[in-house]
């Protein structure tokens, strides 16, 4: 009832008709909706069975898991069986141009940086980049190859991490070469343990990676 009305005395008006939705709209509107529900269905379906045990229904889907799920959505952990981190890793980048090679730059510390302290630190400064020096680690042989296109895939991906990081140029020269490296450290055992361990740095250097313009394609 509005004001006029309960001024006048007057009952609201009950014949106004109620909003009703066209044919082609509801198809729309119900059509979207499943679509988004198929979707949703459908993601986290897959991102169940990456860390399912080992099935049937993954084995047969593997290659779908995997092109949905890595990089960006990898998980750290399985299914009843989480896999707590053991090691501190420390990730550095340097560049190279015309003008010659960069300094040394720490990358993890940035990240520790941005979360110390931040009540709702980011999720991309705590997982982006120990998950992929994570994925290239499990992805490259001995000699730094690459194993396969997931590998090819985690060498782009930690590289472009690192350009977006530290630039464009050098030294007011364009950027050539980018070259990354990691101090790996052991967590030590608490001191009731019984189990004994080495913490002594383990160091790996990766090789010089081309940059060209092309590689810094989509980054801010």
């Amino acid at each position: 009832m509005t004001d006029e009305q309960a001024r006048d005395g007057r009952a609201p008006d009950e014949s106004a008709p109620a909003r009703t939705w066209s044919g082609p709209a509801l198809v729309v509107l119900t059509g979207a909706g499943a679509a988004l529900l198929l979707g949703t269905a459908v993601f986290l379906g897959l991102v169940f069975l990456s860390v399912a045990p080992p099935n049937a229904l993954s084995q047969k889907y593997q290659d779908q898991v995997d092109g949905l799920v890595y990089p960006e959505f990898e998980q750290n952990w399985k299914l009843f069986a989480p896999d707590p981190l053991q090691q501190n890793i420390s990730v550095d980048a340097r560049l190279r141009s015309a003008a010659g090679d960069g300094a040394w730059v720490d990358l993890t510390a940035q990240d520790i940086a941005a979360i110390r302290e931040n009540l709702v630190p980011s999720h991309l400064d705590q997982n982006l980049l120990r998950r992929a020096w994570d994925f290239y680690d499990g992805t490259h042989a001995s000699d730094e190859s690459p194993i396969g296109q997931r590998g090819e895939l985690a060498q782009e991906y930690l590289k472009r991490i690192a350009l977006q990081r530290l630039g464009r140029t050098l030294d007011g020269a364009p950027v050539t070469g980018v070259e990354l490296r990691a101090a790996t450290v052991a967590v030590a055992p608490p001191p009731w343990s019984t189990q004994h361990w080495s913490t002594a740095p383990q160091y790996r250097q990766l090789p010089w990676w081309p940059v060209s313009p092309a590689d810094y394609g989509g980054l801010s």
